[in-house]
This record gives C-alpha cells, sequence and structure tokens, in this order.
C-alpha cells in the first residue's frame, strides 16, 4: 500500500476523532458556554447533517477542481474550524463550525475514497486502509480526546485535532499526485444503477443499525448488564478493536469472494445483534458480542463501501460521496430508532432495533437479487 493511504488515513482518524468524541465532552461544554446538556446535544446532530449533505454536494460542486486541491482544501477548512472552534465563546459560533466541520470531513472523506481507489488496483484493501482510521478512532482517539477535556478543558481537544490535521496535509501536498481539472469532470455522469442504489440503502441500514446500539451501549451496559461505569471506556475501545479487525479482514475479501463472504458475514450480524438483545444480562456473553458486533458491523459496512466505489466506478468521487452520505444517514437515523424504543420499552431496545435494521438489510438484498435474476431470465427468453 502506498505511504500516502496511511497518511490520508491520519486525516480520517482526526475527522472520526472529532465527530465521536463530543458524547465525552457535551457536559463541559454545555458549562462552560452556559448551555443545557440537550442544547449541547445539537452539536452532533449539526455534524451529522453537515456528513449527510457535504459529501455529495461536495462531489458535484468541485467537480471541475483536481483531486489533489480538493482533497487539500477541505482538509484545511476542517483544521480552520476546529481553531475557531476551539476560540469560540458563544454556542453558536461553536454550532457553526460543527457544521462546517462536517461539510468539509464529508467532501474530504468522498474524495480520499475516489483517490486510494485509484492509486491502487484493489479498492477494498484501500477502503480497509482509509476506514481503519475511523476505527482507530474508536480505540484512542474518543478516548483520549474524553481525557483531554477532563484535565485540561474541552477546548484542548479541538486543538489536538487540529494538530493531527498538519501531517495530513503535507503528506497530500507532497504526495497526491496533480492532475488537470478536466480529469474530474466526469463526476456528473455518474447513473444511480439499481445496483448502487441498492448498496448504499443497504450500507445505510447496517451503520444504521451500528450507531442504534453504539450510542447506548453505555447505558446498556450499566443498566441491563450491571456493570459499573469505570467498564465503559474499556469496553467502547474493545469495541473499537472489533471494528478494526473488522475492516481489515474486510479488506482481504472485499475484493475477492465478496458477495459470499458478505451474505454470511450479514446473516452472522443478524444472529449477533439477536443474541446480544437476550443476554445483554450476562456480563461474559455482553462483553464477547461487544467485540464480534463490532467486528461484524464493520466488516459488512466496509465490503458494502467497495462494492459501492466498483458499482460507481466511471465516477468515483461521486460515488464516495454517495456511499458517505449514505453512511451517514444511518448514522443519522439509527440513533433516533433506538432512542424510541428506548423511550417505549427500556434499555434494551436499541440492540432489537439493530437487529430489525439488520433483517431490513437482509431482506433488501434477497429482493434485489431475486427481482435481477428474474429481469435476467426475462431477457434470456426473449
Amino acid at each position: 500500500m502506498p505511504s500516502v493511504l496511511y497518511l490520508l488515513a491520519l486525516a480520517v482518524f482526526a475527522q472520526a476523532t472529532s465527530e465521536f468524541m463530543l458524547s465525552g465532552l457535551t457536559p463541559e461544554i454545555a458549562a462552560d458556554l452556559t448551555v443545557s446538556i440537550p442544547t449541547a446535544g445539537w452539536l452532533t446532530s449539526a455534524f451529522a447533517l453537515g456528513m449527510v449533505v457535504g459529501a455529495p454536494a461536495i462531489a458535484v460542486l468541485g467537480r471541475r477542481w483536481p483531486r489533489r486541491i480538493t482533497l487539500l482544501s477541505t482538509l484545511t477548512v476542517f483544521l480552520l474550524a476546529h481553531v475557531v472552534g476551539a476560540l469560540a465563546d458563544d454556542f453558536t459560533v461553536l454550532l457553526i463550525t460543527r457544521l462546517v466541520a462536517a461539510l468539509s470531513n464529508a467532501g474530504f472523506l468522498a474524495v480520499a475514497l475516489a483517490t486510494a481507489s485509484t492509486l491502487v488496483e484493489a479498492k477494498g484493501r484501500a477502503t480497509a486502509v482509509l476506514l481503519a482510521g475511523t476505527t482507530l478512532a474508536c480505540i484512542a482517539g474518543v478516548p483520549a480526546g474524553a481525557w483531554l477535556g477532563q484535565q485540561f478543558g474541552w477546548r484542548s481537544a479541538f486543538w489536538a485535532v487540529a494538530l493531527i490535521c498538519l501531517p495530513a496535509l503535507v503528506a497530500i501536498f507532497r504526495s497526491i499526485p496533480r492532475e488537470s481539472a478536466s480529469a474530474t469532470s466526469a463526476v456528473v455522469r455518474l447513473r444511480p444503477t439499481p445496483r448502487l442504489v441498492v448498496l448504499l440503502a443497504l450500507g445505510a441500514l447496517v451503520n444504521g443499525a451500528t450507531f442504534c446500539t453504539f450510542t447506548y451501549l453505555a447505558p446498556i451496559l450499566t443498566d441491563v448488564t450491571g456493570l459499573e461505569r469505570s467498564w465503559i471506556p474499556a469496553l467502547l475501545m474493545l469495541f473499537g478493536l472489533g471494528s478494526f479487525a473488522g475492516v481489515t479482514l474486510a479488506g482481504r475479501y472485499a475484493d475477492r469472494q465478496a458477495h459470499g463472504v458478505l451474505a454470511a458475514a450479514g446473516v452472522a450480524l443478524l444472529v449477533g445483534w439477536c443474541a446480544f438483545a437476550w443476554s445483554a444480562h450476562l456480563t461474559a456473553a455482553a462483553v464477547v458480542l461487544v467485540f464480534v458486533q463490532g467486528l461484524l458491523s464493520f466488516a459488512v459496512g466496509s465490503a458494502l463501501i467497495s462494492l459501492a466505489l466498483y458499482a460507481g466506478a466511471e465516477s468515483p468521487v461521486l460515488a464516495g460521496g454517495l456511499a458517505t452520505a449514505a453512511l451517514n444517514v444511518g448514522a443519522a437515523l439509527g440513533p433516533v430508532a433506538g432512542g424510541i424504543g428506548i423511550t417505549l420499552t427500556g434499555d434494551r431496545a436499541p440492540l432489537w432495533c439493530s437487529a430489525a435494521l439488520v433483517a431490513s438489510a437482509l431482506a433488501v438484498a434477497a429482493a434485489a437479487r431475486a427481482l435481477a435474476r428474474t429481469a435476467r431470465d426475462a431477457t434470456v427468453a426473449r
């Protein structure tokens, strides 16, 4: 793998840390800026909204920009948004910086996915390297951001994210090849084929299942499993380790035998969520399934993104943008479903919601395959 891929993954690590670290900083931000904790939660919603809108929008608006310029521009804006956020004394200003950071993050990730897929032939392995930045953020970035916030104030975490972006900026400037603007102008010619649409829908459903439970993992482990709160950072890290293993395995198999492995992993993911929901009160089962479900969730999600990039190969930037948006639709709607479930039935509900979302994904995949087979048979009959 080219070394620039790992430095792009470093930028993805910084961006994912920024996205997830607010879960550990919300009380400090609320107290410092004199807003309520629910109001401070708007910062997370603003980021999710920016991610959904930003990926396809920047892919289209920047279709005539060279990828190198787009990567440099979006990462620079992301860095500056964190500098302004770290200096902000007004909640509205901080809210705007989160929206701007998410827009640039989404655009960067869309173009980075496309760039990675052109640097090497194995799109699955390249995607896995980039998404490893997200999983490493779960393992190290989020706990580190929470620790910095507790020791030095929430602003220190924002400064840290900005500093982590600097090596990636230098790497992009020095290592990504220059290209003419016309080389990227074909982005608008992507046709949303049924296969691409199905893959994006599956990505949204699977990621929705992942974030439905991940968002509420702490109350599940404390109120259902009965663990002390001191266990939570370690178990969140365990989930991150599983997700890292998942994208690594997906990178190995996404470029060959993808459909068979994906089908088996999808069924295993459904079984795992059902087992977790049924056995969440058992400490040993909960600990094991935190790792297993992290592995399966990110393996399936990473493989779906790789297949979407193959399906949209004629316009990889826009395909990457749509894939990023689909994942974040799931990341935004999954926690809503889990929250409604908790209100109606209790803390175990997100696990059953996650199972239902994966079951829906399997049903969509089966229906799409049946329709494709029927259309193929009809064509042969003619």
